[in-house]
Formats: C-alpha cells, sequence, structure tokens
C-alpha cells in the first residue's frame, strides 16, 4: 500500500485539480469518461503501520522501530503483496525476523488492524454511485488486509470490481496489473479515471491514456473528479 503532470505529445498527463480546473477545454478532446478507479490505501482508507508495530512488538524480541520498518519496507511484505510467497509463508518468515512468540491468528490480526476511513473520499465513492457511475479498486494489497477491510468498513462492498496486485502477481506500477484492470472493466485510456497518491502508479495510468489524478487531499481529488465531467452528465436521484 503506497507531480503535478505535463501533457505530453504521446497523451495527457498525471493532473493536479489545478491543472483540471484550469484546462476543462482538453476533455472536450478526450472520450467521454465512463468509470472511476480508486486506490485504496492514502486515498480511500488512511494506514498506520505504527499501530501493527506497537502490538506486534509486545510479542516480540524486536524493537519497534524495527518491525515499523520490517512491515513497511521488508522484502518478504513485498513478496507477500505481489503474491509470491502465501500468509503462512510471510507469517514464519516474520517471525523468525523479528522474534514473534504470538499465534498465526494473533499476528494476522495486529498485522491488518492499521486502517481508518477517509470519510470525503467515501463519500466521493458514494456520490459517483449514487449517479450510477461504474467503480473499482485497484491496489497494491494482500489478502489479510483484503479480509480485514471487507469484515470492518462496508463501502468496500460497493464496487463493481477489484484488482489486487497480490491476486495478479504484480504490483503497480507494472503493467500487467494496468491491463488486468482494463480487462475487467472493459474500458481503456481516457474512459478511465484514476486516483492514486503514488506519482508513479499514477504515471503508469497516464502513460496508458488513463485521466490520472494524483490524490493529494480529498478537496483536490474531488474538484478533479467533478472536472471529468462526470458529475455534471449524471444528475444524482431526487
Amino acid at each position: 500500500m503506497l507531480r503535478r503532470g505535463v501533457f505530453g505529445h504521446s497523451g495527457f498527463g498525471i493532473l493536479s485539480s489545478l491543472e483540471l480546473s484550469h484546462s476543462s477545454f482538453l476533455v472536450a478532446l478526450m472520450k467521454s469518461p465512463k468509470i472511476v478507479v480508486f486506490d485504496l490505501g492514502k486515498v480511500l482508507v488512511d494506514f498506520d503501520y505504527s499501530i501493527a508495530a506497537r502490538k506486534i512488538a509486545a510479542r516480540s524480541t524486536m524493537s519497534l522501530d524495527g518491525i515499523c520498518g520490517f512491515i513497511g519496507e521488508s522484502d518478504i511484505t513485498v513478496k507477500y503483496e505481489a503474491g509470491s510467497v502465501t500468509r503462512r509463508e510471510f507469517f514464519e518468515q516474520a517471525r523468525q525476523a523479528i522474534g514473534f512468540h504470538g499465534t498465526f491468528e494473533e499476528f494476522g490480526e495486529f498485522f491488518a488492524d492499521i486502517f481508518t476511513e477517509i470519510p470525503p473520499m467515501i463519500e466521493l465513492h458514494a456520490a459517483l454511485r449514487r449517479r450510477g457511475v461504474r467503480t473499482y479498486i485497484f491496489s497494491n494489497t494482500n489478502d489479510l488486509a483484503i479480509e480485514h477491510i471487507r469484515r470492518n468498513f462496508p463501502f468496500f462492498k460497493n464496487f463493481d470490481g477489484y484488482i489486487f496486485s497480490c491476486e495478479i502477481g504484480a504490483l503497480k506500477p507494472d503493467a500487467k496489473i494496468y491491463e488486468a484492470l482494463e480487462k475487467l472493466a472493459g474500458r481503456r485510456g481516457a474512459e478511465i479515471v484514476y486516483l492514486d497518491d503514488r506519482p508513479e502508479n499514477a504515471a503508469a495510468g497516464a502513460a496508458r491514456g488513463w485521466r490520472a489524478i494524483l490524490h493529494e487531499s480529498p478537496e483536490k481529488s474531488r474538484a478533479a473528479v467533478e472536472n471529468t465531467g462526470l458529475f455534471a452528465k449524471m444528475q444524482e436521484p431526487t
């Protein structure tokens, strides 16, 4: 779970809300947007590795700082989110690395319980759904996180489809995962509005012709989505 772009000769780059508000005339040059694709972490839900690290540290020999680094940056965590190792394999390697002496179930609960909703972004998604816009989740993540979010956050069920790195076997910005989203949604290029907080991931979408919006704040992202024309074209029912 992980700036402002320019318009190049090969297509449209990453858009901030300011660029969209001053460049709305360019929308007429593009295909009409049909779907909105949301990154998950730091876009719809916030996360804090230190929440998990504190719980895990209480049952481990490694320091709190060491566990924070392990969760966020270790090679085994990357492999887990890429689908290269199972959750059991991830647990066994983590247990040995950090000296965890709790159970497999405890570790999974601690590891996944790090998320909080970002209310303005949840409302943005809900507003799009009320207008009949198809929406998708597109995330670098793992199965423990997915199961936790599915159990605890009702908004998560209200999407038309989900692309997770651990299921595809590739992490953004690898082309393979973007191709999987296009295949699932049946949409390509400027038909796709895409919000992501990571510049490299947004850039990979922009390189495919997607309307990539670099998420910097809920207010900017809402303005950017509104400037794609989706809200104007699909009126909310009264």
